[in-house]
């Protein structure tokens, strides 16, 4: 039993999302049916957002002018990959989702407002969009298919944006929407990114979310594995953009996987690893447009190679935040206090340092948000600023993280002193370190100059192009 998901890329226009179908029917033909979850159409989810941002605003230039690209997008991919019989009631199909949309947004302009609840109903329609064109093109090469909308049997909590699974009655009712299609040999193509509130509002699952929808289908269908298609061969030992010998690697474990997620690698949804892990289902990371070529598995136990150092990943766009002062060493609560103030501004921490000597606290934060993480500190600490106990609070913008990952890490003596070696060698200056107790990653603060020479000199350094 496999769950296979397919990103944006994947599904970008009419003819890939004629290749995908020839995936899934060959895989059906060999091993059986699989349950497919399917992304929206390549850079559709940012269209409809810009379209229902317009609305709020009273744009109507660019609100009309978005929907008409939808339109004429989707209109015709579906005549690219519905059978004859099918085409006008494709379309149809296709017409009909699109005018929901359209009032919708017709409604957001009235209100003037896009609420969060507003957002997800927005953003659903890609994924609706896609998964009928999917199955269209599966019917299309003669093989049974249906597209299901997973709001249907989903079911998360109200956080919209972010929703959670709730996960017993979408185990229930995942097993009564699915296992029936799948026992009549029929595919079914399921919306990735989206869900229900218990009352039937439209939630999603966070942007990349259909990642996270796969692994929940998996899990409530016991499945053997998750394969996600996206337009790389599998999980490489750094971006091949910036080091040309970057090679895929066979298996990594889900700790090293999320550790990846997190600091930007395009592996998988941070989210999807939690399911995976609680039921044991590995995940294979394959390329749509080179299905035969290398893959990656993800499991909780992957075979050795010896290596120390598995894979290089950066974050650019960042600021680091430093909230300084002598009157801090030995007072307690600092640090929650930081924290605290940065957490009610919603604002989400890459990273974390602090010197031994309590004099200083400095964390990782994305380009966009300083400024309001540093009206929140001194608002917070404005008595602390006036004593002098805070000597000041400040942002050093540029940077970027290096995160070096490998559980081969962990209790191996002189890591750290070859990875500061190398980076000394180039003339790279390390802002900031952490260091997790689980050992399975390392992260620094370099500018953001020298982020890409910086990844090559670590990969050289671990010689993690071998065998490439």
């Amino acid at each position: 039993m496999i769950v296979m998901k397919f990103g944006g890329s994947s599904v970008g226009d009419g003819e890939r999302i004629r290749n995908v179908a020839g995936i899934v029917g060959s895989f059906a033909e060999r091993e059986g049916t699989p349950a497919v979850v399917v992304s929206a159409m390549q850079g559709v989810t940012d269209s409809l957002i810009l379209a229902a941002e317009a609305a709020s605003k009273r744009e109507n230039g660019t609100l009309h002018r978005t929907i008409a690209e939808l339109y004429a997008r989707h209109e015709e991919a579906a005549a690219e990959v519905a059978p004859e019989s099918e085409r006008e009631a494709l379309l149809g199909e296709v017409h009909a989702l699109i005018r929901d949309f359209e009032n919708l947004c017709a409604a957001i302009g009235v209100l003037g407002e896009l609420t969060p609840r507003g957002l997800d109903a927005v953003a659903s329609f890609g994924e609706r969009l896609s998964a009928r064109l999917l199955a269209a093109a599966l019917r299309r090469a003669s093989y049974a298919a249906h597209a299901l909308e997973a709001s249907d049997f989903i079911v998360t909590d109200a956080c919209h944006g972010a929703a959670s699974p709730q996960w017993e009655p979408t185990r229930e009712r995942t097993r009564a929407a699915v296992l029936p299609l799948l026992a009549e040999g029929t595919i079914p193509v399921i919306t990735g990114f989206i869900g229900a509130s218990p009352e039937g509002v439209v939630t999603t699952l966070g942007r990349g979310g259909s990642d996270f929808s796969a692994s929940i289908v998996a899990s409530c269908l016991d499945a053997d594995e998750i394969w996600i298609w996206t337009d790389v061969d599998g999980v490489m030992t750094a971006d091949p953009r910036i080091v040309p010998e970057a090679r895929t690697l066979p298996e990594i474990s889900y700790a090293e996987a999320a550790e990846l997620s997190y600091f930007g690698a395009r592996v998988i949804h941070p989210k999807t690893v939690l399911p995976a892990v609680e039921r044991g289902i590995p995940i294979r990371i394959k390329n749509t447009f080179n299905p035969e070529g290398p893959s990656t598995v993800i499991t909780s136990s992957p075979r050795e190679d010896g290596s120390t150092v598995k894979a290089i990943t950066a974050i650019k766009g960042l600021s680091l935040v430093t909230v300084e002062g002598r009157g801090m060493i030995g007072v307690p609560g600092i640090a929650a206090r930081v924290f605290s103030a940065v957490a009610q501004e919603g604002i989400s921490v890459l990273m974390i340092s602090q010197s031994s000597s309590e004099q200083n606290i400095c964390f990782a934060i994305k380009s966009e948000e300083a400024d309001r993480a540093i009206a929140a500190l001194n608002e917070a600490f404005a008595r602390e600023l006036a004593a002098r106990n805070v000597d000041r609070i400040w942002a050093e913008e540029g940077v970027a993280i290096v995160a070096v990952v490998g559980k081969g890490m962990r209790r191996t003596p002189g890591i750290a002193a070859k990875l500061f070696g190398a980076l000394g060698k180039a003339g790279i200056n390390v802002i900031s370190i952490a260091q997790g107790a689980s050992e399975h990653n390392i992260s620094l603060v370099v500018s953001e100059t020298q982020v890409e020479e910086a990844v090559r000199a670590i990969h050289r350094e671990f010689d993690l192009g071998r065998g490439s």
